[in-house]
């Protein structure tokens, strides 16, 4: 769960810690009191893009940080990137800078925006506010089905990318034919330079890089070594003379007093390896010739090479890989005919196996749709709403219906009033029906995720997060809304913004979201509150600025209930 977010010099805040616990953590505070910042830097510090725009005004840099119990899916996220793990805890601080250029830190080390969108997914899961607003298209609504029922599409995935593959083999094969022989031309005489080069391997650059130093400065290798030879062994006083003359001495010491045993034993390894070491560069300079004739052989050798890297990749390896490439390329036109045969073939097999993973997918997804379906309409009526609602899974084989995730379109259907004829979701005219229905969806995917998670032995990773998902609603629909979010806390941290103190009356930690002016500026703060504030601020959303005995009285006897 989410355990700290913290916000600098962000947009109108200038510091603000929120220290969240588990269960429902509620914001409210008045209109234009900053409330969406805070969530809005939540997202930012998972993954979204950053603007220099949020800096507050004066200051170089706004600084964002936030701090969650870690999971095992984000602790294999992070050793993939190379950042070490903290304890039981993952630490994520971005800063912006007012010129437009950003760091990233997690665990106190140096990462990247991507890093963070991968762990996002396993740390939280933010409900924006227009989502109740924009088209809640068949993209999101087939996304819905497939967490609800733990529905995975690798498969079908993997057959469609080798499908589509070979579709565009056969297509580019055919598409050839016009430019036929200048890709003969082409594909001929590259494949043709590469293998008339006849490169060894893909080291033989560096290896002939090592023998060109070598050989230049064969002269002061050969003295080297020999000088270096010479004071180890064959001079008069060399270090092993030197080194057994020392020797025989603690030798005979030894024979009195065993602890120069050791001793010995060190000196004798000691005048072992430097005679080890002379033989070493005996050899090397017995080896060591000039040879002007071999040096410019291989200069001719490397620059040979280096025009092959200019034109067909960077290294050795990325040149051999260019020539197989083209020779490839080159047999496939030249017999592409038997080619086209062979592809075609492949295609089918394709075809018929990413039919079979598809079809393995629809049925899950309609049964899934089906449970979905019953959930969820339960869930919107004890919404206060008198729904029907239904998840339509529509197949189609068609090749152009194919895609990564199966060939199903998705379309959730309702019907508001008695009588009514259900009609696709986002033709729902009001905007309070579109929040419940919105979040009762939700509510009923991430229950179906905790099943699953359960069954597998698992934590539920991620806190979910709710940006006034309640726009809209009021009376008995907003009681019901936050006993809703009541209940889905019970299984995972829940964060939300909300403007009714009917769902605020539900919280377990209730924070203020207030604005203050202090020399001249205007900051944006946010503190936990206690009973008898808590009670202040519920009289304060039910009445207004002007707190009377009866909103405060009102405001009590709502929090007693919500108990």
């Amino acid at each position: 769960m989410l355990l700290e977010l913290r916000a600098e010099n962000y947009a109108v805040i200038d510091h603000a810690v929120a220290v969240f616990g588990p269960g429902l953590n509620l914001l409210t505070g008045e209109t234009g009191a900053g409330k969406s910042i805070l969530i809005d830097a939540l997202v930012i510090l998972l993954g979204s893009k950053a603007s220099s725009d949020m800096v507050r005004f004066g200051a170089e840099k706004a600084v964002l940080g936030c701090v969650f119990e870690t999971t095992p899916g984000a602790e294999e996220i992070l050793e993939r990137n190379g950042i070490d793990a903290e304890g039981d805890e993952i630490l994520i601080r971005r800063e912006i800078g007012s010129s437009g250029k950003g760091r990233v830190f997690v665990n106190n080390q140096p990462a990247t925006v991507a890093v963070l969108r991968q762990l996002a997914p396993e740390l939280a899961l933010v409900h924006a506010q227009s989502e109740t607003l924009v088209a809640f298209d068949a993209e999101q609504q087939r996304l819905l089905v497939d967490r609800f029922g733990d529905i995975q599409t690798t498969d079908v995935a993997t057959h469609f990318a080798k499908w589509r593959g070979l579709r565009t083999q056969i297509e580019e094969l055919r598409n050839a034919e016009d430019d036929r022989l200048k890709l003969i031309d082409l594909w001929s005489f590259q494949s043709k330079e590469i293998e008339s080069a006849a490169i060894v391997d893909s080291e033989e650059d560096s290896q002939l890089e090592t023998e060109k130093r070598i050989l230049a400065n064969a002269e002061r290798l050969f003295t080297g070594a020999n000088a270096a030879q010479e004071l180890l062994y064959e001079a008069e006083v060399s270090a092993e003379s030197l080194l057994g003359s020392a020797l025989k001495h603690v030798e005979d010491l030894a024979r009195f007093d065993p602890k120069f045993v050791e001793t010995a034993q060190q000196l004798a390894s000691a005048k072992a390896s430097v005679e080890d070491a002379a033989s070493t560069l005996r050899a090397f300079a017995g080896e060591v010739t000039a040879s002007p004739e071999r040096l410019a052989e291989i200069e001719d050798r490397l620059a040979a090479l280096d025009r092959l890297k200019r034109k067909y990749g960077k290294t050795l390896a990325e040149v051999i890989a260019f020539g197989a490439d083209a020779a490839q390329k080159l047999s496939d036109l030249q017999n592409r005919d038997a080619r086209l045969v062979e592809l075609e073939k492949d295609l089918t097999i394709a075809a018929a196996k990413y039919i079979v993973a598809a079809r393995k997918v629809t049925t899950e997804r309609k049964k899934a749709g089906e449970k979905l379906s019953e959930t969820a309409e339960k869930q919107i009526n004890d919404l206060a709403m008198q729904a029907r609602f239904q998840i339509d899974i529509k197949p189609s084989e068609d090749e152009s219906a194919w895609t990564v995730h199966g060939w199903d379109r998705v379309e959730c259907r309702i019907a508001t009033n008695p009588g009514e004829p259900v009609k696709p979701l986002t033709e729902i005219a009001s905007g309070g029906e579109m929040s419940r229905v919105m979040l009762a969806l939700k509510v009923s995917v991430e229950e179906g995720v905790a099943v699953h998670a359960k069954k597998r032995g698992l934590p539920l990773p991620r806190t979910l997060v709710f940006d006034e998902i309640d726009i809209g609603i009021g009376g008995r629909a907003a009681e019901a809304v936050g006993q809703k979010l009541r209940t889905l806390s019970r299984a995972q941290q829940v964060i939300c913004i909300t403007h009714l103190p009917q769902i605020a009356a539900f919280a377990d930690q209730h924070f203020l979201i207030e604005k203050q002016e202090k020399s001249g500026r205007t900051q944006t703060g946010v503190r936990l509150m206690k009973t008898d504030e808590r009670t202040a601020e519920i009289a304060r959303m039910l009445s207004g600025a002007n707190l009377t005995e009866t909103s405060l009285r009102h405001a009590e006897q709502m929090l007693k209930q919500s108990v």
